[in-house]
């Protein structure tokens, strides 16, 4: 059976199939996004389940999720399991969101790492839009970093995956040399801006 190591999103808002694209066995499968009300949420993630009990999926989680999404979820797989069986209603793995120091989003990441759910911060260094802001100028000097470097190096201290995005290779090779320094205490604490200032769209806040 064929593997390939993928990350694949889908939104599945009606039928709740898992597309075949032609690979054996996904190895991370997300639910992109908590649109499409309950129904499509629930009915999501049992296809995912489902899927995972087939064989066609490793992990499952989801992405953009907001405490509420979540509470609402870990509520269903205990339903799940009610009726099924205990581990039949599925486990959330891995999950996805922009986190930065401008969007630090302590309660997703506090609740998931209670739960042992794997954090992905996609946007880690906010779109290189914030390579200027006055908190990061002391770090770039001390540790003869860019201004990348210290918030990828943030994110892996508060136990996160950092997702940063690149096709340039020089920019690849630097957004992985951050093993060779460590943030001290205060200076992570510095770095805690208490702003909610995303980048991209925020899911998070949908009520629907």
């Amino acid at each position: 059976m064929a593997h390939l190591n993928i990350d694949t999103k889908y939104r599945m808002l009606s039928g709740y199939e898992i597309p075949a694209l032609g690979f054996g066995v996904y190895q991370t499968y997300l639910i992109h996004a908590p649109y499409g009300g309950k129904e499509g949420r629930l009915g999501a993630w049992r296809a995912l389940v489902e899927a995972q009990q087939a064989g066609q999926i490793r992990s499952i989680g989801v992405s953009n999720y907001g405490v509420h999404h979540l509470d609402e979820l870990e509520s269903y797989i205990k339903e799940l399991e009610g009726q099924q069986g205990k581990g039949r209603g599925g486990e959330i793995s891995v999950g996805q969101w922009e986190v930065h120091p401008w969007l630090a989003r302590p309660n997703i990441v506090e609740w998931c790492q209670k739960r042992g759910v794997v954090v992905q911060a996609y946007c880690p260094i906010v779109r290189n839009e914030r390579s200027n802001e006055p908190v990061l100028q002391p770090l770039v000097k001390k540790y003869g970093k860019t201004a990348c470097q210290i918030l990828l190096r943030w994110s892996l201290q508060k136990g996160l995956v950092p997702l940063p995005k690149s096709v340039t290779l020089s920019r690849i090779e630097e957004n992985a040399n951050i093993y060779d320094f460590e943030l001290t205490s205060e200076e992570m604490n510095s770095l805690e801006t208490e702003e909610y200032a995303p980048c991209a769209w925020d899911p998070t806040t949908s009520n629907d």
